[in-house]
């Protein structure tokens, strides 16, 4: 491995000599063990003999010796150390690297959270900084970490994921790079100690490092990646030709539901949807007057506040209307903005107050406007027994 020329390198050197702004490449994997963080550093290698500047903002070796070995003389940046609660913390210091200004800087484990007490919470903030600052970044992570698939992975794996990344990051990249690797060989590796020390070995083994999860994740990863390359090269033959984006949906809507866990499966939806259609997409709560700050449970204000974080996150237009009929204004407001496709929830209530009351959802449904309408089932979890 070490002695061939990392994935895109040369194309990525190119970018990075062009350098009005930095540059970001990202190696993307199925798990842990594909090989992301022992690529990046032999592009490091590569990079500098070419007479790039590249440093080490942070890379995770977790005891492998392998990848603790080549990293070999790169320079690397000093992590920067915080006191919080009694401990001594380490993190990657932006600041320094923002000061030191190289060419190119490593920044492993894109989905890690930040030590309490630095500037930013997330390591991938850190990563979009150091770009608008012209650095270009190499980065890697985990298919898993992805925002948009939190959903996806509960489901399939069984896994609740708490550090992600927004779709968005991963889109804007000027590379993706997916290391595919079998489940076998991952296996293979795991049971050689080169991904766990050898007493977590059988517990993986029997939980995470399953055959089937293995590849479903290595699924998810190809064809994210290759949604990811699709875009980006219709986007330059249009670029070229002095086209528009293409967008088969000009406009998609989520209507926000009062369910939070709903409301996340319907964000996170609509976003893969909204990526895979390169279309604008708007994030819609309307506010009924027992829904108004006042009166609302101050728990489910605070799940509220984070559904529409998640929606801007995810690149979503967050728009917060007011009404009793919240289906019409719905329907109102698509009409308005020239939406085309409205995603909504499954009912969750009984046949017989549907019957009686109507449902939001089967309102909009039955709209009279041209509205394509996407009715998403309610996440497992939230179901009722």
């Amino acid at each position: 491995m070490a002695g061939t020329e990392p994935v895109g390198a040369a194309e990525f050197l190119t970018l990075v000599k062009q350098r009005e702004r930095g540059r970001l490449k990202v190696y993307i994997g199925s798990s842990a063990g594909t090989g992301k963080t022992y690529r990046m550093l032999n592009e490091a290698h590569d990079l500098r003999r070419r007479g790039i500047d590249v440093v080490v903002g942070v890379v995770e070796t977790h005891g492998r010796a392998d990848t603790a070995a080549q990293i070999r003389d790169l320079e690397i940046v000093p992590r920067r150390r915080i006191d919080y609660r009694g401990v001594t913390l380490e993190d990657m210091d932006l600041e320094r690297i923002i000061e030191r200004r190289p060419s190119v800087v490593l920044v492993d484990e894109l989905a890690h959270t930040n030590v309490p007490g630095l500037k930013n919470g997330k390591r991938w903030q850190d990563v979009r900084e150091l770009v608008d600052e012209g650095i270009s970044v190499i980065t890697t992570v985990n298919v898993q970490h992805l925002e948009s698939l939190n959903d996806v992975i509960q489901q399939n794996l069984g896994v609740t994921v708490r550090e992600t990344v927004p779709d968005w990051l991963v889109a804007s990249a000027d590379q993706v790079i997916n290391l595919d690797i079998s489940a076998e060989d991952l296996q293979e590796r795991l049971r050689e100690g080169k991904i766990y020390s050898a007493e977590k070995v059988p517990a993986a083994l029997a939980n995470f490092f399953t055959e089937e999860n293995l590849t479903t994740l290595r699924e998810l990863a190809l064809r994210e990646v290759a949604n990811t390359v699709d875009r980006a090269r219709e986007g330059i033959v249009r670029r070229e030709e002095g086209r528009a984006p293409a967008k088969t949906v000009d406009r998609m809507l989520v209507a926000m539901s009062s369910d939070p866990a709903m409301t996340a499966a319907l964000i996170r939806r609509a976003s893969r949807a909204a990526g895979r259609l390169n279309s604008d997409w708007y994030c819609v709560y309307v506010q009924t007057r027992d829904e108004q700050a006042d009166r609302i449970d101050s728990a489910v204000q605070r799940k509220l506040v984070d559904n529409i974080q998640l929606a801007q996150s995810l690149g979503a237009e967050v728009v917060t209307l007011e009404s009793e009929d919240v289906a019409r204004e719905i329907i109102r407001f698509a009409r308005e903005k020239g939406i085309s496709l409205v995603v909504v929830g499954q009912s969750r209530q009984s046949w017989w107050r549907r019957l009686r009351h109507g449902s939001v959802s089967e309102r909009i449904v039955e709209n009279s406007d041209g509205l394509d309408v996407l009715v998403v089932a309610a996440p497992l979890a939230a179901r009722p027994a």
